[in-house]
C-alpha cells in the first residue's frame, strides 16, 4: 500500500482552484500507438476477481478510480554512507471529465513523490509533481505525461518510472533538491498479495484491491542531494496497486510495512484504523526465500491475525501531527519491531498535493532484538484523515 495524495475538503479553496485549471486546461499525452481509455467503471461498481495477465497487468488500469506504483529501498555507498529513497507514481480518475469529448479535458490526474532520507545528518529531502492526462493517445505537440495499458510505464515530463524489456525497472527523478537515477534488478519473482493478487482491504469486498509486489529488487542507484552525488547499492521493494475503493467509511488511514529480510524473506502487514486508533481491518503476507520463485508462496495473513501495537511516538514541529514511529507487530509467521532508523521522515505536501502522511526507512527487529531487515513504514491518517 500507498499514499494516495489526498483532496482537501471543499472549503480548501486552493484545492478548488487547481481542481478547476486541472479540469479546464489542456491534458498531456499518451504513448504512441496506445489504444484509447477503456471505459471506466461507474461510481459504486465493485471490484470483481480475477486472474492477472502480464506484463498487461504491470501496465495502467485507466478504467480503475486510483492506482500506484511505488517503490522504496535503501543502500550504501562506498564509504558506507546509508540512504533510503521512495519512488511513487499515482494515476486518479477524475469522474467528471469522462463523459468530455475534447482532447482538452483532464480524464486522469497523475501524481508523483519522491524522496531521500540522509541517514547520517538525520534529513527527509522531498518532492513532488502533478499534472493532467486526457488518457488519449499522444499528438506531435504534447508534452511527456502519460501511463501505459500495455506494460510499466509512467511519465510525468522529467519523472519517469518504467519495467523494461529485460524485466528489470527504471527510474529517472529530477528534483528541486533531489535527484534519483535507480536500476533495479529483480532477484525473486512477483509476490501476488492477498487472494492470487485480489487483497481485501475492509470488511466488504467493495473495499478491495489489485495488489502485486516485488520484493528483494538488487539496486544500483545515483542519488544528488543538493549538488552532491552518492552511488549507492542495496535493497528496494515494488508494490503496484489499483482499486476502486480501498477505505471503509469509518477508516481514517493505514499504517503498513514492507519489509527485505537480510536472508531473502519478505513480510508485510499492515492495519486500517479507526479515529480512535482500533484496527479496522489488517492483512499481509510472508515469504521465505526457499518460496521465492512462486508468485503464490508463503504465507497469506487473515484479517484478525495481525496486530499493530505502538511503541514509541515522535511528533512532526510542522505539522504538530504525532505519528507512532516505533511498533511491536505480531503475525503469523512471528512477533517483530520496527523502528525508525530517523524520525523526521514526514512527508508534508500541503503546498502541492494535499497530502501529509509520514514514510520512511525502518528497521526490522525479530522477538530476540536482532536486526534482520530493512525496509519503509508508512502512516497515513494522522493529520487528516486520509480521503482517496
Amino acid at each position: 500500500m500507498t499514499t494516495l495524495p489526498s483532496r482537501p475538503t471543499i472549503a480548501d479553496a486552493a484545492w478548488i482552484d487547481r481542481r478547476r485549471w486541472l479540469l479546464g486546461t489542456a491534458a498531456a499525452l499518451a504513448l504512441p500507438g496506445a489504444r484509447a481509455q477503456t471505459p471506466p467503471h461507474q461510481p459504486g461498481d465493485v471490484l470483481q476477481p480475477r486472474a492477472l495477465v502480464f506484463p498487461r497487468d504491470h501496465g495502467s488500469h485507466n478504467e480503475s478510480r486510483t492506482e500506484w506504483w511505488y517503490l522504496t529501498g535503501h543502500g550504501k555507498d562506498a564509504q558506507g554512507r546509508a540512504f533510503g529513497y521512495q519512488i511513487t507514481f499515482f494515476r486518479s480518475r477524475v469522474d467528471e471529465a469522462q463523459s468530455l469529448q475534447s482532447r482538452l479535458a483532464a480524464r486522469q490526474l497523475l501524481f508523483a513523490h519522491a524522496a531521500i532520507t540522509d541517514v547520517q545528518e538525520a534529513k527527509l529531502w522531498h518532492d513532488d509533481r502533478i499534472a493532467r492526462w486526457n488518457g488519449l493517445p499522444p499528438t506531435q505537440t504534447e508534452r511527456g505525461v502519460f501511463a501505459s495499458e500495455s506494460d510499466m510505464q509512467v511519465v510525468l515530463r522529467d519523472w519517469s518510472f518504467q519495467r523494461l524489456a529485460d524485466g528489470r525497472y527504471r527510474s529517472r527523478i529530477e528534483g528541486r533538491d533531489i535527484s534519483i537515477d535507480l536500476t533495479g534488478t529483480p532477484t525473486q519473482a512477483l509476490l501476488l498479495q492477498g487472494e492470487q493478487g485480489f487483497s481485501r482491504k475492509g470488511p466488504e469486498q467493495a473495499q478491495s484491491s489489485f495488489y502485486v509486489t516485488h520484493p528483494q529488487l538488487a539496486v544500483r542507484a545515483a542519488l544528488t542531494v543538493r549538488s552532491q552525488r552518492f552511488d549507492v547499492q542495496g535493497t528496494a521493494w515494488l508494490d503496484h496497486e489499483w482499486s476502486e475503493a480501498v477505505l471503509a467509511p469509518d477508516a481514517v488511514g493505514w499504517d503498513w510495512i514492507g519489509m527485505n529480510l537480510f536472508n531473502g524473506d519478505s513480510l508485510t502487514a499492515f492495519q486500517l484504523r479507526r479515529q480512535d486508533g482500533s484496527a479496522l481491518w489488517s492483512g499481509g503476507s510472508f515469504r521465505s526465500a526457499a518460496d521465492a520463485a512462486d508468485p503464490l508462496g508463503g504465507q497469506r495473513f487473515a484479517a484478525d491475525a495481525v496486530r499493530f501495537e505502538p511503541l514509541r511516538n515522535w511528533t512532526s514541529p510542522l505539522t504538530r501531527a504525532t505519528y507512532p514511529v516505533a511498533w511491536t507487530v505480531t503475525t503469523p509467521a512471528g512477533r517483530f519491531t520496527v523502528q525508525a532508523v530517523i524520525d523526521p521522515q514526514e512527508l508534508d505536501s500541503r503546498q502541492s498535493t494535499g497530502t501529509i502522511y509520514w514514510e520512511g526507512l525502518s528497521d526490522l527487529l525479530d522477538s530476540q532484538g536482532r536486526l534482520v531487515g530493512r525496509g519503509y513504514l508508512e502512516m497515513t491518517g494522522y493529520a487528516t484523515r486520509l480521503v482517496l
